[in-house]
């Protein structure tokens, strides 16, 4: 039958014939202690890795493709060879600062299961020489901050951290870091920012790609949590297990959080490549169909800055490619499911909202261009937009990204596709993602802000003069 969870954000059970390479410990209440990570098999892939050759263990990730999990998919083993050679000290930098829309897997990854993400850290660092180590929360995971700080004592303590690590010559620390709940920061050179302790906002690329000029100007690897937390299984069972699972092009498994208006949301790990929307949606292990027998409106694949699919691209599955095809992208990691009693204007509204608010403001197109984005489509939600607010809407999208961008239904309702990812005029992705959701809004469901506007009692202007001489002001 399988293990039932003890935790409500992942409320289904664990079949055995599913597997399960960064939620196996999710069973126990007592997951996030060193003693639960011993008893089940923890920190063994690290002292595997330490008999081998740092370029061998390098090898055996880059071999497995896996897949960068923060939103980019880039694989992570080539990401590592960026580095310059010669060029010393280097670091790793952990993006724990999830804070995409409907995303909470990493978070969950750090409270449940921390000494994963920390022996994750350590393989990394021993395969591509990095010194020391930083992973940065997001300042509103209190218990993930926590967590992450005992299980770091308790790794100290047992040796796994330090100088000489475990008799050998390798020496690495770890610092954590806590953020101060900006989006902004989960674009890698934003955080570098922030840990180096200026306003977190982009650095202009090139010639800062972190690989090269990262942390105090040295050579820096961003990870995701995820993506490092999927490197015990590698170290311990080899790159040939990994692949095993999932298809030659997404191998192994990811976790989608699933929220929205379905029967069972929370977290789920499923197997890369293979799995479909309709599998994860209305798959009696996972989220278990539409809530109140309502029916599927559309929903959003990969997160708040994701394009949105309909119901019949329920058979995709979760694989880069098969989702980019298809205009949009598998990103961080979150579904949000939107039934048919969705308000399609408001949604819209809800997802600008909060880019418009989480612009650093160094970029004119996203400073400006989110927040009048906002002010339209409040103004359209609220009944009082015109025509001519739509046409705005379109002419400040192209000012942040010329030529539009691409969604779920581009070449079934006679519109030119736009190769993804779109060209923006932003450094980062921040400008892009407001117009994302308003656009996917628009284009999907146009009657709806039509009838907001329809419905609209036309006020007509009086001239100044007329004004003044039918109520005497001045």
């Amino acid at each position: 039958m399988g293990t039932q969870s003890p935790y409500p954000w992942a409320p289904g059970f664990y079949p055995g014939d599913r597997p399960q390479v960064v939620t196996s410990r999710f069973q126990y209440e007592d997951a996030h202690t060193i003693e639960r990570y011993h008893a089940t098999g923890g920190y063994e892939g690290f002292r595997k890795a330490l008999t081998m050759a740092p370029a061998d263990v390098a090898d055996e990730v880059k071999k497995s493709t896996l897949l960068g999990r923060g939103g980019a998919g880039f694989p992570a083993g080539t990401k590592w060879g960026f580095t310059p050679q010669g060029v010393w000290p280097r670091y790793l930098v952990v993006n724990g600062d999830e804070s995409e829309p409907g995303t909470y897997k990493d978070r969950l990854l750090m409270e449940c299961d921390p000494h994963q993400l920390i022996e994750g850290c350590l393989i990394a660092c021993y395969a591509a020489g990095l010194s020391r180590c930083f992973l940065y929360i997001r300042g509103e995971m209190a218990l993930a901050q926590e967590r992450v700080a005992a299980a770091l004592n308790d790794a100290y303590a047992a040796g796994y951290i330090g100088t000489d690590i475990l008799g050998t010559n390798f020496s690495v620390d770890i610092v954590l870091h806590w953020g101060a709940g900006a989006y902004v920061v989960g674009e890698e050179t934003a955080l570098i920012e922030s840990l180096e302790g200026e306003r977190g906002m982009p650095r202009l690329k090139p010639p800062y790609f972190p690989a090269a000029i990262g942390l105090y100007g040295k050579p820096t690897i961003v990870n995701n949590v995820e993506t490092l937390s999927n490197l015990p299984f590698i170290a311990l069972n080899g790159s040939a297990a990994y692949t095993a699972i999932g298809t030659e092009t997404s191998p192994g498994t990811r976790m989608i959080a699933v929220s929205g208006h379905v029967k069972r949301p929370g977290v789920y790990e499923i197997v890369n490549g293979s799995t479909t929307f309709r599998d994860l949606l209305f798959g009696d292990e996972f989220a278990q169909g539409m809530r109140e027998g309502r029916e599927l409106k559309c929903f959003v694949p990969g997160g708040g800055s994701a394009p949105w699919f309909l119901a019949d691209q329920l058979d995709i599955p979760f694989e880069g490619r098969a989702a980019g095809s298809a205009g949009s992208m598998l990103g961080s990691g979150a579904v949000m499911v939107m039934d048919d009693t969705t308000d399609i204007p408001a949604a819209a509204l809800t997802l600008v909202k909060f880019y418009a608010h989480e612009s650093c403001g160094k970029c004119v197109p996203c400073r400006e261009g989110g927040t009048w984005l906002y002010r339209i489509v409040e103004r359209i939600v609220a009944g009082d937009g015109t025509d001519a607010d739509l046409e705005t809407i379109l002419q400040v999208g192209q000012s942040i990204c010329p030529g539009n961008m691409p969604h779920a239904s581009s070449e079934r309702l006679g519109l030119e596709a736009v190769p993804f990812p779109y060209k923006m005029t932003t450094i980062c992705f921040v400008g892009p993602s407001a117009y994302v959701p308003i656009h996917s809004a628009m284009t999907l469901f146009p009657e709806e802000f039509e009838s907001r506007i329809t419905k609209r009692e036309v006020r007509r202007l009086i001239p100044v003069s007329a004004a003044a001489a039918a109520g005497g002001g001045s």
